[in-house]
């Protein structure tokens, strides 16, 4: 059974940065892109950031240049830094593989004040 755990929200600035992490267990993480949604309040859960099993990255056009995901596959975690937050930025994210998604985890939640 796949399991996904994230961690690392909070209540910030807007301005300020938090690192948000992913643990996977119950799969072989290396094999499968990795991305990071996250859903607002009344809206849909979106993509914001994915990264493929060889590195490569990409992001919504709304955090580019301010989010950046990363991977270490020995410890079977996905990281999203989140930098310049804005208070649309408010979210709980979750993270999943892009494809073949399974359950998803509980969420981290992140609250941006302005």
């Amino acid at each position: 059974q796949v399991t996904l755990v994230e961690s690392g929200g909070g209540l910030v600035q807007a301005g300020g940065s938090l690192r948000l992490s992913c643990a996977a267990s119950g799969m072989i993480f290396r094999g499968y892109d990795m991305g990071w949604y996250r859903q607002a309040p009344g809206k849909q859960r979106e993509l914001v950031a994915g990264i493929t099993t060889g590195g490569s990255t990409n992001y919504a056009d709304s955090v580019k240049g301010r989010f950046t995901i990363s991977r270490d596959n020995a410890k079977n975690t996905v990281f999203l830094q989140m930098n310049s937050l804005k208070p649309e930025d408010t979210a709980v994210y979750y993270c999943n593989r892009v494809r073949y998604r399974v359950g998803w985890g509980q969420g981290t939640q992140v609250t941006v004040s302005s």
